[in-house]
C-alpha cells in the first residue's frame, strides 16, 4: 500500500499537469482562431486559381510552358507536411501512415520515389526509414508567411523543370473544423484538368473547356507569370491548412488531457481519503487496545 505522502505527491503532480494542459489548450485555441481566419480567407482564392489554371491548361499548348508538360511519370516526389511540435493527438501519426502507405503503393507500381519533408516530426520519422529524402523544411510554422511558400514553391518548380521528378504529390491535413482534420493526397505537378473535374472530363465539360483565348501580350509571357504564382499560392494554402489543423488537433488533445487529469485527481484523491481513513482507524484501534490492556 503506498504511503500517504506518495499519494499527496501524486495528486500534486496531476494537478500541475492539469494546469499545463489547460494552459496549452487556451494557447492553441487562440492560435486556432487566427489560423482559421487566415485559411478561410485564402482558400477561395487558391481554389479559384486552381480551377482557372486547370481550365487554361486545356486551352493552351502544354509545351509552351515547362510546368505544364506531362511526362511518363516514372519519378515521383511526395511532399509530406507535418508539424514541428507534438502533443497534437493523431495529427502527425495519420500523416506518416498515409504517406508510408502511398510510398509503398508507388514503389509497387515500379516508380522511383523521393521525399520532401516539411516539419520536424515527419523529418524525424522518415530519417529512420530507407526512403530517400531530397529536401527538408523545419521551423516555418512559428511565423508562417507567404515568403515560406515562395521558397518551397520555387524549389519544387525548379526541380520539376530540371527533371528531378515527373510528378509531385503532397500529403497534408486539411482543416475541416476544430475537432476534425482530413488527410489529403493531392497532385500538384503537372496541372491536370481531370483532377479538377474529379475524373476524366465528360463531353459537357469538354465543351465548356473548348474554345480559345486571346492573350495579351502573348501566351508564353502570361504563363511565365501565372503558372509559378499558382504553385506558390497552392503551397501557401497547404501550409495554412496544416497550421490550422495542427492547432485544432492540439486544442482537442489538450482538452482531453485536461479532462483525463481531472478524473485521475478524483480517483487518486478518493483512494487517498480511504487510505487515510484506514490509517486513522488503525491508530484508534491501537489506542483502544492499549487502554484495554492497562485495565
Amino acid at each position: 500500500m503506498p504511503s500517504l505522502q506518495s499519494l499527496r505527491r501524486k495528486i500534486a503532480a496531476f494537478k500541475n499537469t492539469q494546469k499545463i494542459t489547460k494552459a496549452m489548450k487556451m494557447v492553441a485555441a487562440a492560435k486556432l482562431k487566427r489560423s482559421q481566419d487566415r485559411i478561410l480567407a485564402a482558400r477561395p482564392y487558391a481554389h479559384k486559381m486552381r480551377g482557372v489554371l486547370s481550365n487554361l491548361s486545356q486551352r493552351v499548348n502544354r509545351t509552351s510552358h515547362p510546368l505544364l508538360q506531362k511526362r511518363e511519370g516514372k519519378k515521383i516526389e511526395i511532399l509530406v507536411v507535418t508539424s514541428d511540435r507534438g502533443l497534437c493527438g493523431g495529427f502527425n501519426g495519420n500523416i506518416v501512415r498515409k504517406s508510408s502507405e502511398f510510398v509503398r503503393q508507388c514503389e509497387a507500381q515500379g516508380l522511383s520515389v523521393n521525399l520532401s519533408l516539411i516539419g520536424r516530426k515527419g523529418r524525424d520519422y522518415f530519417r529512420r526509414r530507407a526512403w530517400p529524402i531530397r529536401q527538408e523544411w523545419t521551423g516555418i510554422f512559428d511565423k508562417l508567411s507567404f515568403e515560406h511558400a515562395i521558397d518551397i514553391g520555387g524549389d519544387l518548380t525548379e526541380n520539376f523543370v530540371k527533371g528531378t521528378f515527373d510528378e509531385l504529390y503532397v500529403v497534408y491535413n486539411e482543416f475541416k473544423s476544430a475537432i476534425q482534420q482530413r488527410v489529403i493526397v493531392e497532385k500538384l505537378f503537372p496541372i491536370d484538368a481531370a483532377a479538377e473535374f474529379g475524373a476524366a472530363p465528360t463531353a459537357t465539360e469538354q465543351s465548356a473547356v473548348g474554345g480559345s483565348y486571346l492573350y495579351e501580350p502573348d501566351e508564353g509571357e502570361l504563363l511565365n507569370v501565372l503558372v509559378p504564382k499558382h504553385f506558390q499560392i497552392q503551397a501557401y494554402r497547404i501550409l495554412l491548412e496544416s497550421a490550422a489543423a495542427e492547432h485544432g488537433a492540439r486544442m482537442a488533445a489538450m482538452d482531453g488531457a485536461t479532462r483525463n487529469a481531472g478524473q485521475l485527481i478524483k480517483k487518486v484523491t478518493l483512494y487517498y481519503n480511504k487510505t487515510r481513513q484506514a490509517a486513522i482507524t488503525k491508530e484508534l484501534m491501537d489506542i483502544v487496545g492499549g487502554a484495554e490492556a492497562l485495565k
